[in-house]
Order: C-alpha cells, then sequence, then structure tokens
C-alpha cells in the first residue's frame, strides 16, 4: 500500500515537472525584463494545469477520455503537458492501438499548435516549427514506448502472480492428497488388524467343541469387542476424509504396544516381547505412531501367512541411536522351493506397505530368513 502511494506521488511530481520548468523561465524573463509577463495567460494556462492535475485521478477508469481531454488542453497550455503525458502512458498500458493512436496524435499536434499560435516561431527570426514537431514526435514515440513497456511488464508480473498462486494450490492439493493417502494406509492397517482378529477369534469359536459356556461368552464378548472397535476407528478415519483434514484424533504411539500385545494374546496369537527401549518419553509423537503401526502390520502378516506360530517382538534404541524393531516367526515354508508369496512376517504386499510405512519415517527396513525363522528389520531415528 505504501508503495502504491509512492507510485502515485511520483506521477504527480513529473505531471507538475513542466510547470515548474515554465514558472521558472516567467519569474527569470520577468526579473530581467526580457519579456513582459502576461499575468492573465499565464493564470489561465496554469488554470489549465490545475484542470489537467485534476482528471487524473480519473486515468484508471476512463484512460482513453483523460488521455485525450488533457492532450486538449495543451492547445492553450503549456503546462497542462505533463498531465498530458503521464495520462498518456497510462493509456498506453491499458488500452489498444485503436485507442492509443489517436490519442498520440492529438498529444503530438496540440503542444505543436499551441507554440505556433503563440508566435514562438517568430523569435530571432528563425521557424521553429519543423524543431517543434520532430521534438513532439521524439516525445511522443518516447511516451510510447515507455508505457508498453510498462504494459508488458505488468502483464508478466500479473502472469508470475497467477502462476505462483497456481503453484501454491498445487502444492496444497498435493499435500491433501498425501495426507489423504496417509489416512488410507492407517485405514488399512486398522481394519487388517481388526479383521484378522475377528477372523482368528471366530474361527476359534466355530471350531472348538471343548470350550465352556463362560469360555464361549468371553470369545463372543471379545469379536464383540473388535467388530465395535473396528467401526469406531472405521469412522474416525472416514470422518478425517469428509473434513478435508489430517488425522485429529488421538495416535497410538509406542506407550500403547502394550495393550496391543495383550489384545492380540487375548485373540490367541502367541506373542514374545523384549523391550529395552530407553528414555521411551523422549521419542517423537511422529516416530511412535510410524513404530506402533509397524508392530501392528507385522503382527496382522503373520497371523495372515504362519498362523499358529510364535512371533518374537524386539524392541530398542534410545534418543541419538535410534530406534530398532525386530520381528520374527518360524517360517513354516523356508524350505520350499515353490513359487509364491514369503511367509511368515512376508506377504509380499505386506511388505511393501511396511517399507513404506518406514521410508515415510525416515528409516530403513530389511528382511530375510534366518535359521527358519522370518526376521523383518526396521531401523527409524531417534535424534538425541
Amino acid at each position: 500500500m505504501k508503495g502504491k502511494s509512492r507510485g502515485e506521488a511520483l506521477r504527480y511530481l513529473c505531471a507538475t515537472v513542466p510547470a515548474l520548468f515554465v514558472s521558472g523561465i516567467s519569474i527569470l524573463s520577468a526579473v530581467n525584463r526580457e519579456v513582459t509577463p502576461d499575468l492573465a495567460r499565464i493564470a489561465l494556462d496554469l488554470a489549465l494545469f490545475g484542470a489537467g492535475l485534476g482528471l487524473m485521478r480519473w486515468r484508471h477508469r476512463f484512460p482513453w477520455q483523460v488521455a485525450l481531454a488533457t492532450a486538449l488542453l495543451t492547445l492553450y497550455s503549456t503546462t497542462a503537458a505533463g498531465p498530458a503525458y503521464v495520462t498518456y502512458v497510462a493509456m498506453c498500458t491499458h488500452c489498444r492501438w485503436r485507442q492509443i493512436v489517436p490519442v498520440a496524435l492529438a498529444t503530438w499536434l496540440c503542444p505543436a499548435a499551441q507554440i505556433l499560435w503563440s508566435d514562438a516561431d517568430k523569435l530571432r527570426g528563425v521557424s521553429v516549427t519543423s524543431v517543434t514537431m520532430v521534438t513532439g514526435s521524439v516525445i511522443v514515440g518516447g511516451l510510447t514506448v515507455f508505457g508498453l513497456y510498462l504494459r508488458t511488464w505488468r502483464d508478466l508480473a500479473a502472469s508470475r502472480r497467477q502462476a505462483a498462486l497456481e503453484a501454491q494450490a498445487h502444492r496444497v492439493e498435493q499435500a491433501k492428497l498425501a495426507e489423504r493417502v496417509n489416512i488410507a494406509h492407517e485405514m488399512h492397517d486398522v481394519l487388517a488388524h481388526r479383521i484378522s482378529l475377528l477372523a482368528m477369534l471366530a474361527g476359534g469359536l466355530s471350531h472348538r467343541t471343548d470350550l465352556t459356556a463362560e469360555q464361549t461368552r468371553e470369545t463372543a464378548q471379545a469379536i464383540q469387542e473388535n467388530a465395535h472397535q473396528s467401526l469406531n476407528e472405521l469412522r474416525a478415519v472416514l470422518g478425517t476424509l469428509r473434513r478435508d483434514g489430517g488425522v485429529e484424533d488421538p495416535q497410538p504411539s509406542l506407550a500403547d504396544l502394550d495393550a496391543l500385545f495383550d489384545e492380540v494374546r487375548v485373540a490367541g496369537q502367541q506373542v514374545e516381547v523384549a523391550d529395552t527401549v530407553e528414555g521411551r518419553e523422549l521419542l517423537p509423537a511422529q516416530t511412535g505412531r510410524h513404530a506402533y503401526r509397524i508392530v501392528q502390520e507385522a503382527l496382522t502378516n503373520a497371523r495372515k501367512h504362519a498362523p499358529g506360530t510364535r512371533v518374537r517382538a524386539e524392541l530398542g534404541g534410545r534418543p541419538g541411536q535410534g530406534l530398532r524393531i525386530r520381528m520374527s516367526n518360524p517360517a513354516p515354508y523356508a524350505g520350499s522351493s515353490s513359487p509364491g508369496p514369503s511367509p511368515g512376517l512376508g506377504g509380499r504386499l505386506g511388505l511393501v506397505g511396511l517399507a513404506e510405512r518406514a521410508q515415510m519415517a525416515g528409516g530403513t527396513l530389511s528382511h530375510a530368513v534366518q535359521d527358519g525363522h522370518f526376521v523383518l528389520d526396521v531401523r527409524l531415528p531417534w535424534e538425541a
């Protein structure tokens, strides 16, 4: 806003320069008594100059009309040339050639006619007609080039601003898309975990004939609780998608792994845990969230690809050293040469999802079959 005000003041200053120049010459002539000043003519000249300054404020709303009006003022006023030239440049930045050409002719001819009518060509017997026409041509040509240059520069600046706005909008859309993809990953991890638990509980309930009524009721209750939890988590994720925002509900962290292990044990999955993490309260929330989801997805893959096997989860690390997650379970098909997905934790798509999750957290993932066990090794950064 301040820059715009300074630019406007500069334009009015430029419009005033011819008036100051002519006034200075008139004052010097009067002091030296070379020419007797015509006060009436000077007053008319300055009055028309003031009218030109007043018209300048409308140059953006009526560009060619104001430029033509101020050009006509120069028929009777030398000092009105300043406002005429400023409004002409402003018109060149807004109008097309069919409007620029006639106004350019008026801006060129009117000052020349004013000089001729004032008998300036009789000074010292030297004709100034040619000089006046050439000077007017140079001035109008220069102003036209300058005005067109300003228009090109403004158009280029506007196109750059528009491109910047579009680029910013594109980045915002990409950020929204990336967040939606993250939410979709969350939904996959949550639902895959819950549904696999439901399948395990329901399978046990349908095949076990030796369960007491109390055990059957507990299993049914566990199925009901997991189904209810699945609906709540699905509703939370879909609600986030509808709001076009980030994940607002409390997200799991490393501290929630104990509850996760207890949950899968209740469902019948055998899990052995070795946790040597130091300073877990200093672990960044985002890293803790990724660690939780990696363990959750690894347990889900183990239930799918190596059902009934014992899973060993080893967690260790501290600030400055990083966080390590090592998940392993017997690989029932480790000695088989038949094609197909990797056994144990390593379902092909599951590994892809786990690798992407580790990469999102800035870490690394490796997997291999060692001594008949499928081993998944994940390392996540943890700055001191």
